[in-house]
C-alpha cells in the first residue's frame, strides 16, 4: 500500500528546496504529485514540473466532472488564483510512494480523500524573521518584484498556520522539521520517511 508524504508549511520556509532534494533521492524513489494550478507561470517554472498551469475554463471543467479532490482560491492582488489537486488518473497510489507540497488545507483535503493512513504530514519551520528576508531578497530579483503579494502571504500565513488548526490536523512534534540547516533537515526528513515505509 502505497502512501503521500506531504510537506506543508509557510511560504520561504523552504519547502521547494526540501522537495527538490528528496525526490530525486533515489533511495527513497518517491513519486511527485503536481497539483494545479490558475496562476502564471513563473520565471524559471515549468508546466508539470512544480504545476500544471492551467487557465480558469480548464479548472471549471475539472469542478464539473467532480475530479477535484482539494483546493484553494487565494484573492491576490493580481486577481483570484486557485490550486488544486485533481483526480486525473497519474497516481498508483496501490503501488507507489508519492511527495506533495502544500499548505495545511491542501494536506487536510487529500488526507480525506486518501485517508489518514496513506497521507501523512511533514511539517517545515523557520522562524519568521528569517522567512521575511528570504522572501524579500526572492522579490529583489529583477524578474519578481511582486512586494504587495509578498506581504500577503506572510500576513496569511500566519492566519492558514494557527498552531490550534495544526494540533487538530493531528500534526505532531515527530513530523514537525526545523529547517535551520538544509542538508541536515533534508536528512532528517529522509530518515524518517524511511522508518514509515519498511
Amino acid at each position: 500500500m502505497g502512501k503521500i508524504f506531504y510537506l506543508i508549511g509557510k511560504s520561504c520556509a523552504g519547502k521547494d528546496s526540501l522537495y527538490n532534494i528528496l525526490i530525486k533521492d533515489d533511495e527513497l524513489n518517491l513519486y511527485p504529485v503536481i497539483r494545479y494550478t490558475t496562476r502564471p507561470i513563473r520565471d524559471g517554472e515549468t508546466d508539470g514540473e512544480s504545476y500544471h498551469f492551467v487557465d480558469i475554463e480548464e479548472y471549471s471543467k475539472f469542478k464539473r466532472s467532480g475530479k477535484i479532490i482539494e483546493e484553494q482560491v487565494y484573492h491576490t492582488v493580481h486577481g483570484d488564483w486557485y490550486y488544486f489537486t485533481a483526480d486525473d488518473g497519474t497516481l498508483d497510489i496501490e503501488n507507489r510512494n508519492y511527495l506533495a507540497i502544500g499548505v495545511l488545507e491542501s494536506f487536510a483535503g487529500t488526507r480525506e480523500y486518501y485517508g489518514k493512513d496513506r497521507v501523512l504530514p511533514i511539517y517545515i519551520e523557520l522562524d519568521d524573521g528569517e522567512r521575511l528576508m528570504r522572501a524579500l531578497i526572492r522579490e529583489k530579483l529583477p524578474e519578481n518584484g511582486r512586494y504587495a503579494e509578498m506581504c500577503r502571504r506572510f500576513l496569511s500565513d500566519a492566519n492558514d498556520f494557527r498552531e490550534e488548526r495544526i494540533k487538530e490536523l493531528g500534526i505532531t512534534d515527530d513530523v514537525r522539521f526545523e529547517n535551520d540547516d538544509l542538508e541536515n533537515c533534508a536528512k532528517r526528513i529522509k530518515s524518517w520517511i524511511l522508518k514509515s515505509i519498511r
